[in-house]
């Protein structure tokens, strides 16, 4: 049972029941995750601007995007989170089953993918604090000044995800992947 309570969309008017419409278009489902935000209207709203901009405008490619997510899911427990990102990274970013499993841990095969997951562990462990070192790090394998910002973006957002995600104690609507696995 969740702990925050979940809007059904077949309630909703205005601006909430079209961007409800346009979760489902994108995802061909409302997830339990969009129904808690839309507790807050602006909040729902924010999200899926965020997500949009940083899909459509944002440089990182998906496969990446979704590798930030696991990462971010694992190190902060979510099963709720690691579960739709395992099911998205695997069906529409293109990420082998071993590939997210990997990313999970913050590794990558490919130089500049690890460097950008590098960063982004770096981002969850210590809350941002990264050092001149790490920074030039990420520079010399290719991540540009605006990529780094993304990275931080992404971190930042799935942390937010994760965080609602476990305060509501919500029942998880993707294939099941658990943390501890």
């Amino acid at each position: 049972m969740t702990a925050l309570h979940t809007v059904e969309p077949e309630n909703t008017t205005g601006e909430t029941a079209a961007l409800f419409n346009a979760t489902h278009q994108a995802l061909g489902v409302v997830p339990n995750l969009a129904r808690v935000m839309a507790n807050s209207p602006p909040v729902l709203k924010g999200y899926v601007a965020v997500v949009t901009a940083l899909s459509a405008a944002g440089t990182l490619p998906a496969a990446v995007r979704e590798s930030i997510a696991l990462l971010v899911a694992q190190e902060n427990g979510s099963d709720y989170c690691l579960s739709v990102h395992a099911f998205r990274a695997t069906r529409t970013a293109g990420l082998s089953t071993a590939e997210a499993g990997r990313a999970r841990h913050g590794e990558a095969e490919e130089p500049w993918a690890a460097a950008v997951l590098e960063l982004a562990a770096v981002m969850v462990r210590d809350r941002g604090a990264a050092t001149d070192e790490q920074l030039a790090a990420a520079r010399r394998a290719g991540l540009s000044d605006g990529q780094i910002v993304e990275v931080v973006a992404h971190v930042a957002l799935n942390v937010f995800t994760t965080y609602l995600a476990t305060t509501a104690r919500l029942d998880i609507d993707w294939p099941l992947v658990r943390h501890t696995d």
